[in-house]
């Protein structure tokens, strides 16, 4: 009896370490595998927008984002600045953080190096939509017609948003 209480201690000690491993080191920094796995924690320290997001540009890797509301969960997102706003680009596939802001929950806190901001998004259609993306695919190194990756769609079809500061 007491073997089988040590068995179900130990088995929620271990929940609990897995779980605040999980809460402090994610999310990961890839696209697969537990890459795909959100983080709680956003981090960085609650900044004043600046008067020009381009300070920004020379920081490489990707951008840690937080969408208000439930589940509040924090992903990483690439990126480039321009001054009064951040561009960002997502599959056309129905992902979930694309979907939430179309569907009205456009606010967020965005963590670029040290400094999270309180920001808003909206969808880039039409033709500003390649102007950004192409803005976009050039911090990234591609061009419009390229896929990020095998079995992805060219960019020029992806979904553009810009992020500004929360009015």
């Amino acid at each position: 009896m007491a073997s089988l209480k040590n068995i179900f201690i130990a088995a929620g000690v271990l929940i609990v370490l897995v779980l605040f491993g999980w809460v402090f080191t994610a999310p990961y920094l890839s696209n697969q595998g537990l890459g795909r796995t959100p983080g709680l924690i956003i981090g960085g320290t609650l900044s004043e927008a600046p008067a020009d997001f381009t300070i920004h540009n020379d920081h490489e890797g990707p951008m840690k984002f937080k969408l208000e509301g439930f589940p509040s969960l924090v992903n990483y997102l690439s990126w480039v600045a321009t001054e009064n706003g951040i561009i960002t680009a997502t599959r056309p596939d129905g992902g979930y953080w694309g979907e939430r802001v179309k569907a009205g929950g456009n606010k967020a806190w965005l963590r670029l190096e040290d400094s999270t901001y309180k920001m808003q998004a909206v969808q880039i259609t039409g033709p500003q939509q390649l102007v950004m993306m192409e803005q976009w695919a050039a911090k990234s190194g591609r061009t419009l017609d390229e896929p990020l990756y095998n079995g992805s769609e060219p960019l020029r079809e992806w979904e553009v948003y810009y992020w500004t500061p929360e009015q």
